[in-house]
């Protein structure tokens, strides 16, 4: 089958490999945008310092929470009255779409409302994004090998992706070590995130060969290791699994998309507020539910039932499981992580009608394997309270 795939242009993984960010930095640019998170683990500290130690130019902007589009207009000024030629992303998921949307908007005209899907113009850069370096803190959202920055518009009450090929990061920089220091809540919703994330590409109808082979790789290591990283927060080798596993889902998402978990995640995140990794967790099982039967339904002839199977198999390591096995361990594992249903969020029935319109347009849910109609997608929610 034909098909293109797309990352960013180096990937270097390993444990230390942060060490290179002087180097690296240096090899792009001359004064840098560092975006971090506000309340930054010991880990982005010390890096942080290196780059002082090195005499590296850079114009520090701390950001808090998810990302919103009055954020990067803040970090555009920011960066332009600063000089700099490139940015730099220390964080989670939230730190590295920050970094990425103002490499983007940094040499482009306009607010970031003008570029954005959904609720804004949905213009196209014209400038190339500065060069961008992405250094992952958490494993979940694979966002260091992405082309999209997901960003929060409390205006619209909704989360948007602002999207381009070039936007793709020049150096992610995976270094398992720098995740030791999340606290175990973190660690929890992070690591369903990142199984999530290679699950949906996988049975995805977009999927590709090069995707599957990510995608499989990711839920075998998920399997062996998302309980443990959580039990025993310093296990080396659980801690690179689930690295792995993140940037693996990062991969196997750029270029196969998500389906309807991502698809809710998006404007649920948008509505509520709630963390994207328990949003996730609270909604897999009855997606999974609700994609089975209605392929068993009116999809028989989808690759997608045999897919949700063999996905089983793998994350289980079992050649004999079946996806309730999955579904079921799935949910155990939420309940092990101590992951709340969507009550906890904030979601009421009352709300259903305006996230399942919201959800039908969402770009994530142009990949699950079959259309699901409103009633379906209102049960899937009903199930996940």
């Amino acid at each position: 089958m034909p098909f293109e795939f797309a990352t960013a242009a180096r990937i270097i993984f390993g444990d230390n490999c942060s060490a290179q960010l002087p180097q690296l930095a240096g090899g792009l640019g001359r004064h840098a945008l560092l975006v971090t998170d506000s309340f930054q683990p010991p880990s982005a500290s010390d890096l942080i310092a290196t780059l002082h130690d090195a005499d590296f130019a850079f114009t520090h902007f701390p950001v808090s929470g998810e990302p919103s589009v009055e954020v990067i207009d803040e970090a555009k000024d920011v960066a332009l009255n600063a000089g700099c030629d490139m940015v730099i992303s220390i964080g989670g998921g939230s730190v590295i779409d920050s970094g990425k949307a103002s490499a983007a908007l940094i040499p482009n005209d306009g607010a970031v409302i003008d570029y954005l899907e959904v609720i804004g113009a949905g213009r196209k850069l014209v400038a190339a994004p500065l060069p961008f370096i992405a250094l992952p803190t958490t494993a979940g959202t694979g966002a260091e090998v992405t082309k999209n920055a997901v960003l929060g518009s409390k205006r619209h009450r909704v989360k948007v992706s602002l999207r381009d090929n070039r936007m793709l990061a020049d150096i992610a920089l995976v270094d398992p070590v720098l995740t030791y220091s999340m606290p175990p809540a973190v660690t929890a919703s992070t690591g369903m995130d990142a199984l999530t994330q290679v699950l949906e590409p996988f049975v995805s109808h977009l999927a590709t060969p090069l995707t599957d082979g990510f995608c499989r790789e990711g839920l075998r290591r998920a399997g062996r290791s998302l309980r443990r990283v959580y039990e025993a927060p310093v296990d080396a080798p659980a801690r690179r699994d689930m690295a792995l596993t993140s940037l693996l889902g990062g991969l196997a998402l750029a270029n196969a998309k998500l389906g309807a978990v991502h698809g809710f995640a998006g404007v649920l995140g948008g509505m509520y507020g709630a963390a994207h990794g328990a949003i996730c967790a609270a909604l897999l099982p009855p997606v999974i539910k609700a994609n089975i039967k209605a392929l068993t339904q009116r999809g028989a002839d989808s690759l997608a039932l045999s897919r949700y199977d063999q996905a089983a198999q793998t994350l289980l390591d079992a050649p004999s499981a079946k996806a309730q096995d999955a579904i079921n361990w799935i949910g155990e594992t939420s309940r092990y992580l101590g992951i709340p249903g969507l009550a906890s969020c904030g979601v009421q029935a009352a709300d259903f009608a305006e996230i399942v319109a919201k959800s039908s347009v969402s770009s994530s849910m142009k990949g699950n394997p079959i259309v699901l109609t409103a009633e379906e997608l209102t049960a899937i929610l009903q199930a996940a309270l």
